[in-house]
């Protein structure tokens, strides 16, 4: 089943943005326009709802994300840290997992799919299983190696699951974690990336599968390294990633802006940023700044009466770093936010840069409306 028709639809709203954007400000006119806050809100609890089993394992309608690997890999650590928010000590203590579990992720228009997680001794080659069934319907599959365990075995599953995968589904996205790298140190890391990269790849070359591509990232659930390498999974999930890079292209060169991420604020993952490269101690800091607003926020916030939720329509946030740097935090709508990372000099103008915020809002949420009447038609169509 084809999900989604990334070129012509991310066309169509790029055209359609570009004469709205034509609207925002520059940060070279003189005119400093006043401040818009006019935003949503945070989620009111921080959790993804209750999941119903029977209706995840029934439904075709969002890429689903396979977990696997060799058992003990720290695949439901993986799960539960970052869609969970579990503290990282407290995975030493899940159980192995013994049967499949699904997890349905539905945030925003833009971060929409499910994580399958796979117990570590199931065997695609059964003749029981079918395979045609679970990976004709997988957008993306993820398969952790411990590595600090000896991965011989570990990459002889490796390449048994993809080469079936990739027969069944051609188009899956295929990505190696190289996890709990927190125990190695740094060339060791390098050195074990390079030879796991290498062994794997020769093996698909060695197959005939030159056109089957595996991307790798070394991971740690101690770190900041999970969320970066699960949000670039995420992006290649999400078909409007060229429309949304495109608005952030634009913000930031009319605000003065050096670098801006637009952040699913359950899990942390980065859904879009622009097109400079990506700093990991920039990341880092604005991870850290969400979990900063969001602690705060409940502790201070004010609640209206009947209300739960600690962030209202005002909410935002600014941090001043000792280094002449500002980190901005602006909410998108329920669950997105935008956190910007500027110089103070260019802060200055701190109403023409709300003003551009308040038309790059605009352009998400109109974008967030066409998915949802693209979703809907593709389902009419399906029936």
């Amino acid at each position: 089943m084809t999900y989604f028709t990334n070129s012509k639809y991310a066309c169509i709203v790029e055209v359609e943005f570009q004469e709205r954007f034509s609207e925002m400000t520059s940060y070279e006119d003189e005119e400093n326009f006043g401040s818009y806050s006019v935003v949503g809100s945070f989620p009111k609890d921080f959790g993804y709802g209750p999941e119903d089993q029977d209706d995840i394992a029934h439904s075709d309608s969002k890429p689903r994300i396979l977990l696997l690997g060799l058992r003990r890999s720290g695949k439901s650590s993986i799960q539960k840290v970052v869609f969970h928010k579990m503290s990282p000590n407290e995975t030493l203590f899940l159980e192995s997992t013994n049967k499949i579990v699904k997890d349905d992720i539905s945030n925003s228009s833009f971060v929409q799919f499910q994580i399958w997680d796979f117990p570590g001794q199931i065997d695609f080659f059964d003749p029981a299983f079918d395979s045609e069934v679970l990976f004709g319907h997988c957008g993306a599959l993820v398969f952790v190696i411990d590595a600090q365990d000896d991965y011989m075995e570990a990459l002889g599953k490796l390449h048994m699951t993809v080469t079936r995968a990739y027969k069944v589904n051609p188009n899956i996205k295929f990505e190696v974690f190289i996890h709990k790298v927190d125990g190695l140190s740094d060339d060791h890391k390098i050195e074990t990336q390079r030879d796991i990269h290498q062994r794997a790849t020769d093996d698909l070359t060695d197959a005939g599968l030159e056109g089957l591509h595996l991307s790798f990232y070394l991971t740690s659930i101690y770190d900041h390294s999970i969320f970066e390498a699960f949000s670039k999974v995420v992006q290649k999930l999400v078909p409007q990633l060229p429309t949304l890079e495109n608005l952030l292209n634009i913000l930031i060169t009319n605000s003065g802006i050096e670098k801006a991420f637009l952040f699913d604020v359950v899990s942390k993952i980065y859904v879009a940023t622009d097109s400079s490269p990506v700093d990991m101690q920039s990341y880092e800091l604005c991870c850290d700044m969400i979990d900063v607003v969001i602690d705060i926020s409940c502790i201070y916030g004010l609640r209206d009466e009947g209300d739960s939720s600690a962030y209202d329509m005002e909410s935002s946030s600014i941090i001043k770093l000792n280094n002449s740097t500002i980190l901005y935090l602006r909410e998108v709508n329920k669950f997105l936010a935008l956190v910007c990372i500027l110089r103070d000099v260019n802060f200055e103008k701190k109403g023409l840069i709300d003003y551009n915020f308040y038309c790059f809002r605009q352009a998400i949420s109109e974008v967030c409306g066409i998915s949802c009447q693209f979703r809907t038609a593709r389902f009419r169509i399906c029936d």
